[in-house]
């Protein structure tokens, strides 16, 4: 088949017209076409009162070699690549050992999921619990102020991301299309179609649990075995090589292949590993507040007269400013149509991200507004970075009133560096609630400059995000891994063999799909190792 990319049409354009534009585009007459399907559709926005529809598309000719030949030099005209999932090894009928994948996140169920579908019937091992259990313990906090260490955000099945906008994009270089492979898992696991062809694929949190759970499922059915509410306390190595791990009830599971897919947060495992002479580094992340305005204002200010269109739904936006005090302040996890969460992980901490359903028709928009930072503002070892973030975390907790209210600032007196005392037209979605004060102590002051500096710019490209009445509510600390375990050429740790870091905790991956990505690249690597 033939590839066409980069096909444009009006927003909303007949739906002959896409057939029409097809024929023109590879010059062939009605006869010539047999078929064509729909690869990929986004839109471009740049003149927002005349958005045009993006195609990617997939055709069938009855001359295709021909059109190849004849359009040469056009760059959007290419074969469609193959991107069947093709699996490296299979497990010898009995093996020795199973291997262990810590963490039942996006990477460790990925991996699970690849490891169970090439028989070699995986132990995933999970400290917290299983997603129902899990957000009832997490709703927990938000509504009734109480928390649980070990079932949050943070914790337990379907990790971080099953608390957030569930987006399913992501920069990474994917020559091997691991993520169609990822994608079409997530859609036989129960999540629409659609996003095996959307340009912003998203699932959003209550349609994660179930897809999560379907996950879940089908690496049992495998042979795969899922434990919950079994921490690992430590692991087991004998002269560099792991020998297996103990769970914090005493039990001891015996392997030479261990997968630690833990997430950003396990701030314990990464002490333990530490501890154990692992090899880690700290790395950059970065630190700043939530922002919240009406999504009616995103909406207009993006896409103008064509606000509300169905093809187009809620607005988001990606935004950099680089400071005059050499810092760049960003927006991360943008979540149209969402909510601010508590987030924390530790009792006493306060940390905000962001949710999404899959409608986004919450009536605000959020994001991280975040700056940039280094191992050189948080010298000494490779754990450092989580003291700093946990300086923080506790800072925002004190700020807010010691119970879980997130502290919180109208961006008009932030910018003008005067307490707030009394909300206005934006209503902060955070639960247990939002404690109005002054937020330049929440973090440095290199950081609270630069964001002063980056919310009025910002306000050059969408007019209105440094609306007085928008609201700040701090911490944002979690944007990523403070450290990373480094890994050689096979995915194994740089001094450990038979540990294979991965995933947003090990410092590989940022985001749903990236992680879940990584997840299949080291389960190949530990399970052609098995094989040897």
């Amino acid at each position: 088949m033939l590839r066409i990319t980069e096909l444009k049409l009006p927003l909303d354009h007949p739906e002959n017209m896409l057939k029409t534009a097809i024929l023109d585009r590879l010059g062939i007459s009605t006869e010539e076409l047999i078929t064509y399907t729909l690869s990929r559709q986004g839109f471009d926005a740049r003149k927002r009162n005349a958005i045009l529809l993006v195609y990617t598309l997939d055709v069938e000719t009855t001359n295709e070699q021909a059109i190849l030949n004849r359009l040469q030099d056009d760059p959007h005209i290419s074969l469609t690549p193959d991107s069947t999932y093709r699996f490296v090894t299979q497990a010898s009928k009995d093996p020795a050992q199973r291997p262990v994948i810590i963490g039942t996140g996006p990477c460790g169920l990925f991996a699970g999921l690849i490891l169970a579908q090439m028989g070699f019937r995986p132990i995933i091992l999970e400290r917290g619990k299983e997603v129902r259990e899990r957000t009832k313990d997490t709703f927990g906090l938000w509504r009734k102020g109480v928390f649980n260490p070990e079932s949050n955000v943070q914790f337990g099945e379907g990790g971080a991301g099953t608390f957030s906008d569930g987006k399913l994009h992501t920069q990474i270089k994917d020559p091997n299309h691991y993520g169609r492979k990822v994608l079409t898992e997530f859609v036989k696991a129960g999540a629409p179609p659609e996003i095996l062809h959307v340009s912003k694929p998203h699932i959003g949190t209550f349609r994660l649990v179930t897809v999560v759970e379907q996950l879940r499922a089908t690496i049992e059915s495998l042979g795969g075995e899922i434990r919950f509410q079994n921490r690992v306390d430590d692991i087991i190595i004998d002269n560099g090589q792991v020998r297996g791990v103990t769970l914090a009830s005493g039990e001891t599971i015996n392997t030479d292949h261990v997968l630690l897919a833990v997430g950003h947060s396990a701030r314990d495992t990464f002490k333990m590993l530490y501890d154990r002479g692992v090899y880690i580094e700290a790395k950059p992340f970065s630190i700043g507040f939530r922002i919240e305005h009406p999504q009616s204002l995103i909406d207009t200010c993006r896409f103008g007269s064509n606000a509300g269109h169905p093809l187009l739904g809620a607005a988001d936006y990606k935004l950099v400013h680089h400071c005059s005090n050499g810092r760049s302040v960003y927006s991360f996890c943008m979540c149209p149509g969402g909510t601010v969460v508590a987030a924390t992980s530790e009792p006493g901490h306060v940390v905000t991200n962001g949710m999404s359903q899959y409608s986004r028709n919450e009536r605000n928009a959020n994001s991280g507004i975040v700056v940039g930072i280094t191992p050189d503002d948080y010298p000494g070892h490779p754990l450092a970075g989580i003291d700093f973030q946990r300086r923080l975390e506790a800072g925002a907790f004190k700020l807010g009133g010691e119970t879980y209210e997130a502290p919180g600032q109208l961006v008009g007196d932030f910018l003008a560096k005067r307490p707030s005392s009394a909300l206005g037209s934006v209503q902060p979605s955070y639960t247990p609630g939002v404690h109005l004060c002054d937020l330049s102590s929440a973090l440095p002051d290199y950081a609270i400059a630069a964001i002063r500096e980056a919310i009025p710019a910002f306000d050059k490209k969408i007019k209105g995000f440094a609306m007085k009445d928008a609201v700040l509510t701090g911490v944002e600390t979690r944007t990523s891994s403070p450290i990373r375990i480094k890994r050689n050429e096979h995915y194994q740790s740089m001094n450990i063999k038979g540990l294979y870091p991965a995933g947003e905790g090990a410092g590989y991956a940022g985001g749903i799909l990236s992680a879940a990505v990584d997840g299949i690249k080291v389960a190949e690597a530990l399970a052609l190792d098995m094989n040897q």
